[in-house]
């Protein structure tokens, strides 16, 4: 878990790059929980996406789940390397498995610290 990322309900982080840009990924949380991820859909670049709804699909040797948005804008970059090599999720979530980079205009509320999210996974 890095600190200085926020992080949704839904397992989801998102990183604040710029004013106004910020990476999605999924957690090692759930990538752990997931098992061995072998497929993931990702919405297209120009997409709009909105916090709370589904933005795509995970399917590990587990099970197949939703992937809902943490934010609300407009997807300007598809991470193409998890598209082609969807275990980066499980071996590097922070890093090399990010899904998309999105521009948005406001930061919802109900994002979580590390710590929060920490607590939240231990409940």
């Amino acid at each position: 878990m890095a600190a200085e990322l926020l992080y949704s309900t839904d397992h989801e982080w998102v990183r604040v790059e710029t004013d106004g840009v910020a990476v999605i990924g999924v957690t090692d949380y759930a990538a752990g929980q997931l098992g061995d991820v072998v497929y993931v859909d990702l919405p297209d670049a120009d997409a709009e996406i909105e916090a709370g709804t589904e933005m795509g699909e995970i399917e590990s040797t587990k099970s197949v789940s939703d992937l809902f948005s943490p934010l609300t804008g407009t997807v300007i970059e598809v991470n193409q390397a998890v598209v082609d090599t969807p275990e980066l999720v499980n071996s590097s979530p922070f890093e090399d498995g990010w899904l998309i980079r999105v521009r948005y205009d406001q930061l919802p509320a109900d994002l979580l610290s590390a710590e929060d999210y920490q607590a939240f996974t231990q409940s």
